[in-house]
């Protein structure tokens, strides 16, 4: 009892831990996808190769989704080793990050407000660590965690290592120490795994049919927001 009693102050003194998504919730659409968008609209060579792998992504594509989304990458990422890619993200991110209305005003406003609060607010994204991490740095916040899917260099170029989504957000967290958190926002059901451990789970701009779902994957309410 006494150990108990000592370690209460210490606990009630910890800051909350608060969840955003990123794309959907703070920014606009998926940040890594128009980084890919872009990365092909700059390359004539690039659209080429992917022309040509038509038929491989036919064929790959009756088995699943991800695996002709990950060709596309490889292309996209192509020649690219750590050095480069890092110079060609960070530069993505500051065109974005100038790119009007391509952010949620309320999104950052309410991040800003827990930060303000001193909770201790963490990024967790299906987006890319070195894009998402320069977005948010040219959009200015700063003491921000983020957990994030991540990449790793192969001979032809960087590749993915990671992919953040679904329940691998949890697992990311866990591998981050965490196991509960007090907030979660997220905006789609590839989040539920995340909103169901928090003690109050946030839907942005979800359609009632979405949050209906996601109710009743997390077998309880949530709280469900506007954000423009």
């Amino acid at each position: 009892m006494p150990e108990q009693e000592a370690l209460a102050p210490a606990d009630a003194a910890l800051p909350r831990v608060v969840l955003f998504d990123f794309d959907g919730v703070l920014i606009r659409g998926d940040s890594f996808y128009l980084f890919m968008r872009e990365r092909y609209r700059c390359s004539w060579w690039r659209r080429l190769l992917a022309l040509l792998s038509t038929p491989l992504l036919l064929l790959q594509l009756p088995f699943s989704r991800r695996l002709p989304m990950h060709t596309l990458v490889r292309i996209a990422l192509l020649g690219l080793g750590e050095q480069g890619y890092q110079v060609a993200a960070n530069a993505f991110a500051a065109t974005l990050a100038r790119r009007p209305k391509q952010f949620c005003r309320d999104g950052l406003q309410a991040l800003r407000r827990h930060q303000a609060q001193g909770d201790r607010v963490i990024v967790v994204t299906g987006c890319e660590h070195t894009l998402v991490s320069g977005i948010v740095q040219q959009l200015g916040l700063t003491n921000l965690e983020i957990v994030a899917s991540q990449l790793r260099p192969g001979w032809l170029g960087m590749r993915p290592l990671w992919h953040n989504v679904g329940r691998r957000k949890v697992q990311s967290l866990a591998r981050h120490g965490l196991s509960e958190w007090q907030v979660a926002y997220g905006d789609s059901m590839y989040d539920a795994a995340m909103l169901k451990l928090a003690a109050e789970a946030v839907l942005v701009n979800g359609t009632p049919a979405l949050c209906k779902k996601v109710e009743k994957a997390l077998g309880r309410a949530i709280t469900r927001v506007e954000w423009f």
